[in-house]
């Protein structure tokens, strides 16, 4: 049986054996999990792989039909489910720590990082493979041009690092972009001392017009009746840490 990559899935399947090996090999137990949930595994790229990994219980979720009767027919013991990721819930995993691997369909990378923020405290560790562009605005760091939005708040909670580029001819079909390999580690922030919400909006607010100083970009922000403090007034977005939005936030009067 041959599965059919398609496009209204954002599927383009890993044809390199030894990329596939070392995006599994980019796994390193952090959280101590035992359990390994595999996004997308279209033809088992990477599944060949995980299921020879010791301790490890393997559940992979694919909401193509194709691919679902090809990953039973050529594993049958596998725990495969016809079922959306972004709708799961942990628990019907297990109710202890779990790990997120995949070769992400591109058209909901980022909503799968998001899906991970929202249960942090279930998802120590996260190895995926993005489109570069994606991949670099999640893990840039302060005073790049590629920190944004997505990066403040993913950095919160994680330690996020690109491990490695693939270029476009090791997938089949070879999408348009070039795609990067990213992991994500939970790092030990527990809480934060702000509201989330508002510290959200602080940082869209913030770089809602991000070649402007803080001072003018924020200008009217509704918890910042005084104006923004004048350590970071005359600062552009890109130049602060995260530990500088939670103290922005902790400026407002909300």
């Amino acid at each position: 049986m041959q599965v059919r990559a398609k496009k209204h899935l954002g599927q383009h399947f890993l044809r390199e054996d030894g990329t596939a090996e070392r995006i599994v090999g980019s796994l390193t137990g952090h959280g101590d999990y035992h359990h390994v949930v595999e996004i997308g595994p279209g033809t088992g790229a990477l599944t060949k792989h995980l299921i020879h990994r010791p301790d490890t219980t393997l559940a992979c979720y694919e909401v193509d039909t194709e691919s679902v009767e090809y990953l039973h027919r050529n594993y049958p013991d596998l725990d495969v489910r016809e079922s959306d990721f972004l709708q799961m819930d942990p628990d019907s995993i297990t109710t202890g720590p779990i790990a997120v691997i995949g070769n992400f369909p591109y058209n909901i990378s980022t909503e799968i990082v998001f899906k991970v923020l929202q249960h942090r405290d279930r998802f120590p560790e996260l190895v995926g493979m993005f489109q570069k562009e994606v991949a670099d605005r999640f893990c840039s760091g302060q005073g790049n041009r590629t920190y944004g939005i997505t990066s403040v708040i993913a950095q919160v909670w994680y330690d996020m690092e690109v491990l490695f580029i693939v270029e476009p001819q090791q997938f089949i079909p070879p999408p348009k972009v070039r795609s990067a390999v990213i992991r994500m580690r939970r790092n030990s922030t527990t809480s934060m001392p702000v509201d989330e919400k508002l510290f959200v909006r602080v940082v869209k607010a913030a770089f809602n017009q991000r070649r402007k100083t803080l001072h003018n970009a924020m200008k009217g922000f509704q918890g910042l009746p005084n104006g923004v403090p004048t350590e970071y007034a005359g600062k552009r977005a890109e130049q602060l840490a995260v530990a500088d939005f939670i103290a922005l936030t902790q400026a407002c009067t909300l």
